[in-house]
């Protein structure tokens, strides 16, 4: 089953350091307009990660940015930085949900080198599409502006119920705290899933959320008292090596199956089988990074039947095997 939060990429180790023997540069674009909150997200999550990360924020011209609050920020850098960076991020703002671009932003995104890697947080998803650099790609956004950026863009694939897609070197994310995962993601993909629990610990977040943006959508209050799943899925994650069924949940959470199921679905955003499914590829890819036991074994730890049930989900998932991913994850970081 394809992992819809991180499909469309071959895992590909990222250098840990950039151009000259520097760490690994991650510009941030702040436009005018700006969410204070998703600017900072690069700079406290990638700048949490042991000096691996140069993270630098700059604007179109040099100067402040307005932002949506009410105070402008100050930037070090003018659009040169995009010159070496290794990753563009691009922050939301208020004033980009739109096809059109100013002459100034389409000069500062021209200044981005081949190879660099795009990253976009939110309605950023907005000034990537009007440069014209998500054209036939899959891509997510914020799901309230997901019809309008469909009649904007139809060029582009839109998933709006992902919490981020990663289609190989362009990295779109979707609502505000979806910058965190997206940005855990790249640590993930970068380094392994090690540094990244770790920079998650730090900054007091989840290492990994479980579904997209379906379970945030605005939906009819749920009848009162109605019981969750989440004490299900916790006990579900204790014992991802057991053959887990839709009834052993179901019974566990003491619903009927369609009931379960469908609370379920509206809880995570994905049915059970799925959502078990990624869990123990995530548990799978954790054992390759951390451990040496033999392939075999560590499918039976994480729940797949075989070998080549785990190999089957983790080429769907990500596109390489369980030995290329070890080769990959297992040297020296």
């Amino acid at each position: 089953m394809r992992d819809e939060r991180r499909t469309g990429r071959r895992v590909e180790r990222q250098t840990e350091q950039g151009a000259e023997g520097r760490p690994h540069r991650v510009v941030v674009l702040a436009l005018d307009g700006v969410y204070p909150f998703e600017l900072g997200i690069p700079s406290r999550v990638l700048g949490s990660a042991d000096g691996r990360y140069e993270v630098l924020t700059c604007s179109v011209d040099g100067l402040p940015v307005r932002t949506s609050a009410d105070f402008t920020v100050g930037v070090e850098h003018g659009p040169a930085a995009l010159d070496d960076a290794d990753t563009v991020v691009i922050a939301p703002g208020t004033d980009w949900v739109t096809a059109e671009l100013p002459e100034p932003v389409r000069a500062a995104l021209a200044r981005i080198r081949p190879g660099a890697r795009l990253v976009s947080i939110c309605t950023g998803a907005f000034v990537l599409a009007a440069a014209g650099l998500l054209d036939g790609r899959r891509a997510t956004t914020h799901w309230q502006f997901a019809d309008r950026f469909r009649r904007l863009f139809p060029q582009v694939e839109l998933d709006p119920g992902v919490l981020f897609v990663d289609d190989g070197g362009v990295l779109t994310s979707a609502g505000a705290a979806s910058g965190v995962d997206a940005c855990l993601h790249l640590l993930r993909e970068d380094h392994g899933s090690d540094l990244a629990n770790r920079v998650a610990r730090r900054c007091v977040v989840p290492p990994f959320r479980d579904g997209g943006q379906a379970q945030y959508i605005e939906q009819p209050v749920p009848e009162s008292g109605a019981a969750s799943t989440a004490a299900t899925r916790a006990w579900a994650l204790e014992r991802l090596a057991d053959p887990l069924t839709l009834t052993d949940l179901a019974a566990h959470a003491r619903m009927s199956l369609r009931t379960f199921a469908r609370r379920f679905h509206h809880e995570v955003g994905l049915s059970p089988g799925r959502w078990l499914i990624q869990q123990r590829v995530a548990h799978a890819r954790h054992l390759l990074e951390s451990t040496d036991l033999p392939i075999d074994e560590l499918a039976t730890r994480s729940g797949f039947a075989t070998s080549a049930s785990l190999r089957q989900h983790l080429h769907a998932a990500i596109g390489v095997s369980p030995q290329t991913y070890r080769r990959t994850f297992r040297t020296t970081r």
